[in-house]
């Protein structure tokens, strides 16, 4: 399953790779990602595969809010077909 993950908030050091090592452990494939910087301000858009089927959005989910809250950043994820339909023009 494909799923979207963002993340918003004021830029420090360490947010990509904090994120990136809780997807690495939990074995979930990172597909592409963007980030840019824009005055301070982080924002991030990854596309990751969740290939284990004990995983879920909501267990994954909880985990991201964990760690964005340790940032100070905001962490989302949404299967990518919900994202799709809600950003169809």
């Amino acid at each position: 399953m494909k799923c979207i993950i963002t993340v918003l908030g004021s830029d420090k050091v360490g947010i990509i790779a904090k994120i990136c090592t809780y997807l690495a452990e939990k074995e979930i494939n990172v597909l592409d990602i963007s980030q840019t910087i824009v005055k301070g301000y982080f924002n991030m858009m990854m596309i990751v595969e969740l290939t284990k089927e004990l995983q879920t959005t909501k267990e994954i989910s909880q985990k991201l809010i964990e760690i964005g809250n340790e940032l100070g950043v905001v962490i989302t994820i949404q299967n990518e077909d919900i994202f799709n339909c809600m950003h169809r023009i």
